[in-house]
């Protein structure tokens, strides 16, 4: 199952600089961030409210608050938000949809940031915040346009990888019992 999204494309700030946002084909496109004046403990209820769950192995960011949390959506996507102290009583949330870690393939897969989603559910417990462009150092004030993003199937099935650690561990338990029972 694909997965479809829209990104910002060409933004403006409070100054009428206007700017497009970069994508490639390889980093995909450039990360934004939504900027909120809550606690970390506040947020953490509201994402909690809302199907996610903590993350058990990740990998930090720096100046990450936590640890980061996910919800997953249609097989094989999940969403991944990671929180980040940007000081002055402010927090960042950076959020990217990818295959599941229930999946081998989570490890190699395509995944693009996300913005819309996020400010979803913000609307909806009616928290305040703004979108903030990091290179530019600026909060955003207007989207012009947005790209079309598609996140492709793996092109190989999905692997849960737990159940794979299962088989093997079986296995291996069953050779070495045939092993030692031998000797």
């Amino acid at each position: 199952m694909e997965y479809w999204t829209t990104y910002p494309k060409t933004i403006s700030f409070m100054d009428g600089l206007k700017h497009k946002i970069q994508a490639d084909n390889k980093k995909g496109v450039e990360q934004l961030h939504i900027v909120v004046k809550k606690n970390f403990e506040e947020l953490m209820k509201i994402f909690t409210a809302e199907g996610f769950t903590k993350v058990k192995l990740e990998h930090k960011q720096p100046d990450q608050i936590g640890s980061g949390i996910n919800l997953k959506l249609k097989k094989p996507w999940e969403m991944h938000i990671r929180m980040v102290d940007l000081k002055k009583g402010r927090i960042g949330i950076h959020a990217e949809v990818e295959v599941s870690r229930d999946y081998l393939q989570h490890l190699f897969s395509q995944r693009t940031p996300v913005i819309y989603e996020v400010e979803e559910i913000l609307k909806k417990y009616q928290v305040d915040y703004s979108i903030w462009h990091d290179k530019i150092k600026k909060d955003i004030t207007t989207v012009i346009d947005n790209y079309k993003v598609k996140l492709a199937n793996p092109g190989i099935p999905v692997f849960a990888w737990k159940p794979m650690v299962v088989v093997i561990v079986t296995v291996i338990a069953l050779y070495g019992w045939k092993f030692f029972s031998t000797i």
